[in-house]
């Protein structure tokens, strides 16, 4: 896939080029004036020079952009981007003596070559050194050994040099290097940029006494789970944390980043890569509309859908906060990397539930496709609000469905849950009543409609990571309902990247799901972010069972039964579809629900509900 540069990019390289011609010009001159100060004696055509030097600093500044040199990181100048350099130097010299030998057009002797080409590649390099050696002078003389926090890096390769020049340059970041780990033998003892690598992660704990470490630096890319495991809760006894260099990716971006370690990295988990294909020529131009854009799903739908360049994106949102958090994060993003006019992005608030307000976005905006990411989804709070369970995630579902096949739209995604299967929740058994619907509303045959179900989204809003995330803040005791509970977890770039892909495969009718590998247990997960947030579990912060909630299970159910002869493979082995009854409308009572609803208590509706949603357990108990 082609670079895309921006305009920061593109001037900063113009700028680079012309800088280059300068220096290839001065290094003509520097050696004209060798000549003259040695009194050699030369006969060079000055004005065929003046004529010839323009077409030969295109020509080497062509050969240096093939070799990748404007593509240099000019904070990491290393030894193979010289010997690029030089490359290009002797390549274009060479070439240019071989046309001078051939045509006779004698504008330099072609014995001064000799000395052009080691006069350019000093030249050109200097500027690209200039930030190493600023570096080098700022990190051996300067450096004050009492400033910022004592930090040891591990991993003395070139991630942890890099490691090693961010703290220098970034002014934000507030660490003072005092020592490399590395299970190498062959460079414990030695330097590098002048810091001490004192030996291998293994003694790390004799290391933090040693130095009197107050934070760890992660330098080494894809450290194994086990050992990454092991490190920090070796660490979490000195009350430390950990960081990270986040992703070669990043840096090769020329922005290398040291974030924290998160929990994500600690679950044995195998991360799920989507095969976006298609994914960029199914949104490219189309008015796309997510309701609940402000959510923790849907304003990740919308940062991925911008990036695929639709027409126009219209985020829709009961709550302002959220609403107007997204359309600002994206608004600044676009802006700061020059693509203001890539961004046509639209902002409404209101509720999928108000019929009324929801036709006004259809009629003014004709969406194409519909995202419909709006719910209530906290299962024990919608056991004792089963009215608004109802009113959002069956009712605003089958407005907007209704609406969408009334307005034409070519593609509906119903953001389901892997709680719709024979759920023991009202939450879970509202969004099997919402695939009922989409089911339904296929019947139209304007619009082709599916859902996609998926487990628990690592770090979303309601979910356990910021909870206990808070409880830690708040020195504990983080609370587990259950030691045995478990749950299958994704991430929310997973999870919002299968919605597109499954919307991609889409003919209508289907319930997407994913193969989402192995639970988690809730424990296990608890006692990872105790030790990342630099503690002990059960001794500087304790974990409590509080027991099961109304509504919850104590094991999820499987998404994926490869037993199951309803299951069927799709193109991309982690998603499947299930296979759908037809739905009529006798079956979903819509008409009595929509009369009657208000009037009913919770325990009504939840009855009301277990009548259309057969696999329903009201309270977890058979009716």
């Amino acid at each position: 896939m082609p670079i895309k540069l921006n305009k920061q990019q593109i001037l900063h390289d113009l700028g680079m080029m012309v800088v280059d011609i300068i220096l290839i010009f001065f290094a003509y001159f520097a050696t004209i004036m060798m000549y003259m100060a040695v009194d050699v004696e030369y006969e060079i055509d000055i004005m065929m020079l003046a004529i010839a030097l323009p077409s030969i600093a295109i020509f080497k500044i062509v050969v240096m952009y093939a070799l990748g040199i404007y593509r240099m990181l000019s904070r990491h100048v290393g030894f193979e981007d010289v010997m690029r350099i030089s490359i290009a130097a002797v390549i274009t010299n060479v070439v240019i003596v071989l046309y001078i030998a051939m045509t006779n057009h004698l504008f330099m002797f072609k014995s001064a070559y000799i000395f052009i080409t080691p006069i350019e590649i000093i030249l050109l390099t200097v500027p690209r050194v200039l930030n190493r050696i600023r570096l080098f002078i700022k990190t051996n003389i300067f450096v004050n050994p009492n400033e910022g926090r004592r930090t040891l890096i591990i991993g003395a390769g070139s991630a942890g040099e890099l490691v090693l020049r961010e703290i220098y340059r970034n002014k934000d970041l507030t660490n003072h290097p005092v020592a490399f780990l590395d299970d190498n033998p062959n460079k414990i003892g030695n330097r590098l940029n002048g810091i001490l690598i004192v030996g291998p992660v293994e003694h790390i704990s004799k290391f933090i006494d040693d130095f009197n470490v107050e934070e760890i630096i992660l330098a080494i890319a894809d450290y194994p789970i086990e050992k990454l495991n092991w490190l920090v809760k070796e660490v979490s006894k000195y009350k430390l944390k950990i960081k990270k260099l986040l992703s070669y990716s990043d840096v090769d971006r020329g922005n290398p980043k040291i974030v924290n370690v998160k929990v994500e990295d600690l679950l044995n988990r195998q991360e799920i890569h989507l095969d976006n294909k298609g994914i960029s020529s199914f949104i490219k131009d189309e008015t796309v509309l997510v309701t609940g854009g402000g959510g923790s799903i849907g304003s990740e739908l919308c940062r991925q859908i911008a990036e695929l360049r639709p027409k126009t994106l219209v985020i829709f949102d009961i709550y302002e906060n959220n609403a107007y958090e997204i359309q600002q994060e994206l608004l600044r993003k676009f802006s700061k990397e020059g693509r203001s006019s890539e961004l046509n992005l639209v902002v409404r608030i209101g509720s999928v539930y108000n019929k009324q307000r929801l036709e006004t976005i259809f009629q003014e905006f004709k969406p194409t496709i519909v995202f419909h990411a709006a719910a209530y989804k906290h299962v024990p709070l919608m056991e004792d609000s089963a009215v608004e369970a109802v009113r959002t995630n069956v009712i605003g579902t089958y407005n907007t469905a209704v609406l969408s096949n009334q307005y034409g739209v070519k593609k509906f995604v119903l953001v389901s849950s892997d709680k719709a299967v024979r759920s023991t929740n009202v939450m879970g058994a509202t969004k099997r009543f919402a695939e009922l619907i989409i089911q339904n509303q296929q019947k139209e045959n304007k619009t082709k409609f599916s859902a996609v179900r998926f487990g628990n989204v690592l770090g979303s809003n309601g979910s356990v990571i910021p909870l206990f995330k808070k409880q830690i803040e708040d020195g504990g005791p983080v609370t587990v309902t259950h030691p045995e509970i478990n749950r299958f977890f994704m991430t929310i770039p997973e999870a919002v990247s299968l919605i597109l892909q499954s919307a991609v495969y889409a003919e209508g009718g289907e319930v997407f799901i994913l193969d989402m590998g192995q639970p988690v247990k809730i424990k296990d997960l608890a006692e990872k972010m105790i030790s990342l947030a630099g503690y002990e579990p059960y001794k500087d912060i304790q974990i409590e069972f509080t027991g099961l909630r109304p509504g919850e299970k104590l094991f999820e159910e499987l998404l994926v039964d490869h037993n199951y002869a309803d299951h069927k493979v799709t193109d991309n082995d982690k998603i499947y579809i299930e296979k759908q009854k037809e739905v009529c409308d006798e079956e979903l009572s819509l008409v009595d629900i929509l009369l009657t609803f208000e009037d009913k208590s919770n325990e009504e509706i939840k009855r009301l509900v277990s009548s259309v949603v057969k696999t329903y357990k009201v309270n977890g108990v058979d009716h």
